[in-house]
């Protein structure tokens, strides 16, 4: 796997403008990857050295325009997110919506120009979940959301067919709480993260747990077995 990513020459990095985004940045940029930064801010973001080689703007709801961009990319670190405490209904839409959903339809958009892909190089997506996935994020909605897009990723991943697994490799990156714009007291700084994220991810683990909680590291792969299981019992029902 090592030796893989350093073969790699394009890193695309949703919510790049965030802490953590940036941090990611930085260090790919440093890696001598170019990066390409995907951010839904409307401001004219400048080029430099440490950050992205290209900005693209985008919204939630119109991926598929993206995918001109996408097919430029050999790894695409899916980091974008929001975290909102309102209790309106709309909340709960939205949380959905640019937490789960639109990861899901990258994850989607993203598997499918891997297959049509000619290059030898596998492509690989790397989804930023989070440990709200099954513990308490004193957040409702967004305890809502990354629990969708977790369940997803996990039922994209175990239901792969051979061609699929051949073209693209799919990647969970559950995190702790880290210091952040939507989290200020966050444990853990983004660089720390970042630098994490890129250590880990050369193993061949599908899922990456970077977190100051142990329990995290024995619940999520049970999760993730037993999630496991229950794609073979229906594989093999439907066969």
């Amino acid at each position: 796997m090592l030796n893989s990513i350093k073969n790699k020459k394009t890193v695309g990095i949703t919510g790049a403008s965030g802490a953590l985004g940036k941090e990611l940045t930085k260090l790919f940029r440093q890696k001598g990857y170019k990066v390409i930064g995907f951010t839904h801010s409307k401001s004219d973001y400048e080029i430099n050295l440490e950050s992205p080689n290209e900005w693209v703007k985008w919204e939630c709801g119109k991926e598929s325009a993206l995918k001109n961009h996408l097919k430029k990319i050999d790894i695409l670190i899916l980091n974008h997110g929001i975290y909102n405490l309102s209790r309106e209904n709309s909340n709960y839409e939205n949380s959905i919506e640019i937490n789960a959903l639109s990861k899901f339809k990258f994850l989607n958009l993203f598997e499918d120009i891997a297959l049509t892909n000619e290059s030898l190089i596998k492509k690989e997506i790397w989804i930023n979940t989070s440990e709200a996935e099954i513990l308490p994020a004193l957040n409702p909605s967004y305890e809502i959301s990354k629990s969708l897009i977790g369940q997803l990723v996990s039922f994209k991943k175990y239901f792969q067919n051979k061609d699929t697994k051949e073209k693209l490799i799919i990647k969970k990156i559950i995190l702790g709480p880290f210091k952040s714009e939507l989290n200020p007291i966050g444990i853990m700084s983004p660089k720390f993260v970042s630098k994490k994220i890129y250590d880990l991810i050369n193993s061949k683990n599908y899922l990456i747990i970077i977190s100051p909680n142990p329990i995290s590291y024995l619940l999520f792969p049970l999760k993730e077995f037993f999630t496991f299981l229950y794609c073979q019992i229906i594989y093999k029902y439907k066969s």
